[in-house]
């Protein structure tokens, strides 16, 4: 950010402008500074330096009608800035919103109307201490309608709170799929389903797949079968679909593209894109893999909705993340680099600051009769290696000559793991799979949970290829001694913590290595 600088006396001489016409006269905050500046000071004298959050109470009205009462404390955020709140002074520019957790908890937040959706991702992640790996998202949730999305980081808050009616709410949860066409854009944007369009007869090179969907002078577009809901009716039908960006349009003879057989379905300018978690039975859907066009003027009336239903989730996926691109472009980009750009700027900061008695540590042998100072790093990273390893073998040595096994509930091991986010408890196998959706069912999402049928073992639950698969963990024994394992006692592992941390590193019998793990908060 930009550093902040206070008017001179000089300066301060002269009335800045005011954020309001209609603002009293003792309101002469330049539009620069988000509080007010003293009146002027007599030439030639110098004004003393104030904090930039100071607070400056206004001087009474010249009537004798009361202030309001003070209102209850909420939460105050600043858009793009780490300034502590500013006074209430000036709350005509705040706006109050309720953000809910996925166990329903609600907390309310007062933000400016120019915050956008990142920045209050970011103000509940420092609140709640999260762990900011920018995955976390704010979803729009409509209840009524069974609908959701998960807002575009640049989208302002207050605007799409404008469109919500009072039974919608935002959630705060993680969704790792958010920019995972980034990464891997062949897996979202099968070769069957993206065509030019007419004017320009050609083929998409992989390579070129993302530049010509970001780029606005390029016209790619999807097409393929989908099921069309019509409206007012329960009935569906299977028509051949194209989405330009100029809007999603269906054919009326067979797949062709002639323009006088094409009948537009949906705008992209004024719609959002949205998926259906009421499941098929509320829309009697031929498929699971619903979603649906719902024009922002839209509130309850089911009516205008335009639903839509794809034949795989491969497909669906396609479909969304393409009505995305062709609606932001270059936006999407943006909010995807933004993040890794940050990063790149504070990475000079990201090491702690070290006292001068923490410097003045050195490694140490003491392996011979004196000690001697381990100069060469490696060996020094060697010996601090070595150590840890020697401290969980003295912990397993304890297990052994009288402390209670790992299995054991009043045992350090046996408990330590439902501390960990990714652990989640009895919860139920329809559980596990509705938070892996919810979070964006990518590869390498995972969570472990309590066995329904074994009370003794575990379940691990991950993702790959789209697709749900669960790994039963076992105890078992081996001189004494309680191990854990998910291949049939090849690999045995002290603890769950364990276990998770070899298989982040290692893919053995899984289909891929642990990446994402599935978390929740607590507002």
């Amino acid at each position: 950010e930009e550093p902040l600088t206070l008017p001179t006396a000089s300066e301060a001489q002269t009335p800045p402008r005011s954020c309001d016409p209609a603002a009293p006269s003792w309101l002469l905050a330049p539009s620069s500074l988000p509080w007010p500046v003293s009146p002027p000071a007599p030439p030639g004298s110098i004004m003393p330096p104030a904090p930039p959050w100071s607070v400056v109470d206004p001087p009474p009205p010249r009537d004798s009608t009361p202030l309001a009462p003070p209102r209850l404390p909420v939460l105050q955020a600043l858009s793009g800035s780490s300034f502590p709140p500013i006074s209430n002074f000036f709350s005509h520019v705040f706006q109050i919103i309720k953000i809910f957790s996925e166990d329903g908890m609600g907390k309310v937040v007062e933000i400016p109307a120019d915050m956008t959706a990142r920045d209050l991702c970011q103000f509940l992640v420092y609140k709640n201490h999260c762990v900011d790996d920018n995955s976390w998202a704010l979803v729009e949730h409509h209840p009524a309608l069974g609908l959701e999305r998960c807002l575009e980081d640049h989208e302002l808050v207050v605007q799409v709170q404008a469109s919500m009616t009072s039974e919608s709410k935002f959630l705060f949860r993680k969704n790792y799929a958010k920019y995972e066409f980034f990464k891997n854009p062949l897996s979202f944007f099968p070769e069957q389903m993206v065509a030019w369009c007419q004017e320009t007869n050609g083929t998409i090179p992989p390579s070129q797949l993302l530049q010509n969907f970001l780029n606005s002078s390029s016209c790619p577009e999807i097409q393929g079968y989908l099921y069309v809901k019509e409206m007012s009716r329960k009935s569906w039908k299977k028509l051949y679909v194209f989405l330009r960006r100029s809007g999603l349009y269906f054919s009326t003879k067979g797949t062709s593209k002639e323009p006088r057989h094409l009948q537009l379905l949906a705008d992209l300018e004024d719609s959002n894109v949205f998926t259906v978690i009421t499941g098929r039975k509320l829309h009697n859907a031929p498929t699971d893999f619903e979603f649906c066009i719902k024009p922002n003027k839209v509130r309850n009336e089911v009516k205008e909705l335009r639903m839509l239903c794809a034949e795989d989730e491969q497909s669906r996926a396609c479909w969304m993340t393409a009505f995305r691109l062709f609606k932001y472009g270059i936006l999407l980009y943006q909010n995807y680099k933004i993040p890794q750009q940050r990063k790149t700027l504070l990475s000079h900061f990201s090491a702690p600051v070290r006292s001068v008695s923490e410097n003045s540590l050195v490694a140490m042998d003491f392996s011979g009769r004196i000690g001697r100072v381990i100069d060469n790093p490696v060996e020094a990273q060697s010996a601090a290696m070595e150590e840890g390893h020697a401290w969980r073998k003295r912990s397993q040595r304890m297990n052994i000559l009288g402390s209670p096994s790992p299995l054991h509930p009043s045992s350090l091991s046996g408990v330590i793991h439902r501390t960990q986010l990714w652990f989640h408890g009895r919860i139920s196998r329809e559980e596990s799979h509705k938070m892996i959706h919810q979070q964006g069912r990518v590869d390498g999402m995972f969570l472990l949970r309590d066995s329904q049928s074994n009370p003794k073992a575990f379940v691990l639950t991950m993702c790959h290829h789209q697709k749900i698969k669960h790994f039963q963990i076992l105890p078992c024994e081996e001189d004494g001694q309680m191990f854990l394992s998910l291949d049939d006692t090849a690999t045995k592992f002290t603890d769950l913590i364990q276990l998770v941390e070899f298989y982040m590193l290692n893919r053995g019998v899984l289909p891929c290595k642990l990446k994402h793990p599935c978390t929740t908060v607590a507002l």
